[in-house]
């Protein structure tokens, strides 16, 4: 029986020293930049503390050994458990006690949710719902269903797409109508949900299908004289507080099985002329009346941005989370090819190669590892920035007389900040969705194994190239925000410039104005690869190339107009450069912010030379790597020459063999637990061959000898005869 499978390897010892030896190469130490992704030593400490409450609980019910046996209603149900056994710890332990209560608002639960290393069907809960009752519910509104959000009466999901309609909510056909107390509503008047068509059917919100009992419904306002007012929100009750079952007009259920992240219900809903309370419409920003007349309130423009800025906290969230699957998958292949050995380095074939010394290797590799950095300082600083950005917007809405006119926030800033989400957003999961597989692929052939923890990770992850925005439709967004810093150039608004230089797009500015003015022969001056080896050569490089893009596209745009094109058509004949725009602003950003990011923690004294020195070195593989791999755009106006293409090459291979010796202490630095990893090949003690066995061994294909099937059908052909060849018959 597979149990009886041999477990001794004699290559352990071996493949654990392989590891050792690794570590004993790092320049650094990895501790020192552990204390920085956490943001302290404190932090890091607390952050541990944490993970062991998860992994020594003694209820055994956070184990993930046997997720990748079960079928996924089982795995579904034991995530229920698990989030009702992590509500008991937190509570144990007064997580949220300093925020009322509210669980989901201490920094310490999100501790524990990534400490799981397992998804929940709540997702949803505290991602989308808690967040839109904050920013869209008024404060009578906030007072009733928050505390019951946060004692867990009432779980919710945010129920927007419909099975015809995805990203265009214009286009939503769910609708919400207002009825009279006179005409049969509610005293003081009622809401009739309903599903018109097949296609308004709710479909895919996560949380909907099983687990949540209420949703915030994005339907079409049609008010007491019959007018459509668009789309607004609006708590639809969908399953009973007291048994879970469906309320009335109600049909809801799970989706079915995806690609991946299968634990959690993404559901449909459709109503059925479904009633619900007036007052159950968000009403911070607009109110319909006991008549039904509908009025949008008198409040400061700051205040009608605060909802915007909180979805935008959702990209940034995606952003943060392609860094960490980035790091994940690091790990796991990079110490994976420091013990896996191919090839012999000699004739005598006495020894073979460790396959993290072959330069392909490490260029599928290193690469993503330096990727996995620059995503994790950039999302940290988008988060600030939007943090700071609401904070800013609740003291302007609450009427702060403190507020000087520096703070005011304008369009052109909340426009700049969801250029650069919006880019990120489409860049950063593109990039991690395509790398975890092709990190898979540098594993080989075990990189198929599910225990190789890959293929649940990429399954998982590919919904994040969609979710919030598909990655093909988000660049036109980024670029019709950038145009009109185009047109200000052009026109020379210098009042509207001003509020720009506030923005990310500020690199933008002065490169444009050359432009306008007819300078379009820029070119780089660096004369030798020494010269190019310089981060302000990189930056001038992306700076240029995202300012020559678009300002290309607006006169193309503005020229196909001229000739007769309507707007739309020279519009939707631009997309593809849109694409490459998008791209272009999110290498300068992400490059610039990788670099000023690792200046500013040396100056604060949180690295040494050591630690800024390898981290460096990933910069600058970071930023030639990706200029190598578009070339084409910085050729193609001659900014860059055939050497200095040259130079980017040989300046990439330089920098893989500075990161070469450093390589596992940096993945080791992210301080991902073999818990969290779930990965056979990903293992920090390297004893990866007695792992893959184990996970071999467990799987309930092997629990019984001769095995499932040998008796109802195998048996009939090896002992019954079924196939035995009697001689030729005629064929039919």
């Amino acid at each position: 029986m597979a149990k009886n499978l041999p477990t001794n390897c004699p290559s352990s010892e071996k493949t654990i020293k392989d590891l050792l030896q690794e570590r004993s190469k790092a320049t650094f130490n990895p501790l020192k930049i552990t204390n920085l992704l956490d943001g302290s030593q404190e932090a890091t400490i607390r952050r541990q503390h944490l993970e062991s409450l998860i992994t020594k609980d003694p209820t055994g019910i956070f184990s993930n050994d046997e997720n990748m046996y079960m079928h996924r209603t089982d795995r579904h149900v034991r995530s229920l458990a698990k989030h009702v056994r992590l509500m008991e710890l937190c509570r144990s332990i007064g997580i949220g006690k300093e925020y009322n209560g509210e669980i989901v608002l201490d920094p310490d639960f999100h501790i524990l949710i990534e400490a799981l290393a397992d998804d929940l069907p709540t997702y949803l809960h505290w991602v989308m719902f808690v967040p839109n009752i904050r920013s869209l519910g008024d404060e009578e509104q906030q007072a009733k269903w928050l505390p019951l959000c946060r004692d867990w009466k009432m779980i919710g999901c945010y129920a927007q797409t419909e099975l015809g309609h995805g990203s265009n909510v214009r286009a939503l056909e769910t609708t919400a109508t207002f009825l009279k107390e006179e005409d049969g509503g509610d005293p003081g008047g009622s809401w009739i949900v309903h599903s018109p068509t097949l296609t308004s059917i709710k479909f895919w919100p996560g949380t909907l299908g099983r687990t949540g009992n209420h949703a915030m419904v994005i339907a079409r306002l049609i008010d007491g004289q019959g007018v459509d007012r668009g789309v607004h929100n609006f708590l639809v009750q969908t399953r009973s507080y007291k048994d879970h079952t469906l309320m009335k007009g109600v049909t809801c259920g799970d989706i079915g099985p995806k690609i991946g992240y299968n634990v959690m219900d993404n559901g449909f809903a459709k109503f059925d002329q479904v009633k619900i309370p007036r007052r159950n419409m968000a009403m911070r920003f607009a109110v319909v009346d006991e008549q039904g007349n509908y009025s949008k309130k008198t409040v400061s423009e700051a205040t009608s941005k605060i909802s915007y800025i909180t979805m935008m906290q959702v990209r940034a969230m995606i952003v943060r989370n392609s860094s960490k699957v980035l790091r994940m998958g690091s790990t796991m292949a990079i110490r994976y090819s420091a013990v896996r050995r191919q090839g012999f380095k000699d004739k005598h074939m006495k020894e073979e190669n460790q396959i993290l010394d072959y330069k392909q290797q490490q260029h599928r590799l290193f690469p993503l590892l330096a990727a996995s950095y620059c995503f994790f300082f950039t999302a940290k600083k988008l988060s600030e920035n939007l943090k700071a950005i609401e904070e800013r917007l609740y003291s302007l809405s609450n009427g702060d007389s403190n507020v000087n006119a520096e703070e005011i926030i304008t369009k052109i800033e909340v426009g700049g900040i969801h250029a650069s989400t919006s880019a990120l957003k489409s860049f950063c999961t593109t990039v991690a969705a395509d790398g975890i597989e092709d990190m898979r692929k540098a594993c080989g052939g075990h990189g198929f194994l599910q225990a190789s923890g890959f293929p649940e990770m990429i399954c998982s992850y590919l919904q994040n190239p969609t979710v919030e925005g598909d990655n093909q439709m988000l660049p036109m967004q980024v670029v019709k925000v950038l145009l009109k810093l185009v047109n200000d150039v052009k026109s020379g608004n210098t009042k509207n410039l001003e509020d720009w230089r506030k923005t990310d797009a500020k690199y933008l500015i002065e490169p444009l104005k050359e432009m306008v003015n007819g300078n379009t022969s820029t070119k780089c001056n660096a004369s030798s690869k020494e010269e190019m080896m310089d981060a302000s050569v990189f930056h001038n490089a992306y700076q240029h190339r995202a300012a020559r893009l678009l300002f290309e596209v607006s006169n193309k745009i503005e020229q196909d107009v001229k000739n007769g094109q309507k707007f739309e058509d020279a519009w939707n004949a631009s997309l593809i450069q849109m694409g490459r725009i998008s791209k272009a602003h999110c290498a300068y950003l992400l490059f610039d912010n990788f670099v000023q990011c690792i200046k500013e923690e040396s100056e604060k004294g949180n690295v040494s030379p050591a630690e800024e020195s390898v981290l460096n070195h990933l910069a600058m593989l970071y930023g030639s790597y990706w200029i190598e791999k578009e070339i084409g755009d910085f050729l193609e106006d001659k900014y860059f020459t055939s050497e200095h293409a040259a130079y980017i090459r040989s300046l990439v291979l330089e920098m893989m063999d500075k990161i070469r010796p450093n390589a596992v202490a940096l993945v080791d630095a992210f301080d991902i637990s073999d818990f969290r990893l779930k990965s056979a090949l990903g293992k920090y003690d390297g004893d990866v061959y007695p792992a893959i066995v184990e996970a071999a061994k467990r799987d309930p294909l092997n629990a019984s000898e001769p095995g499932p099937g040998y008796k109802e059908h195998l048996k009939d052909l090896i002992v019954g005869g079924v196939g035995v060849y009697s001689g030729t018959v005629s064929r039919l």
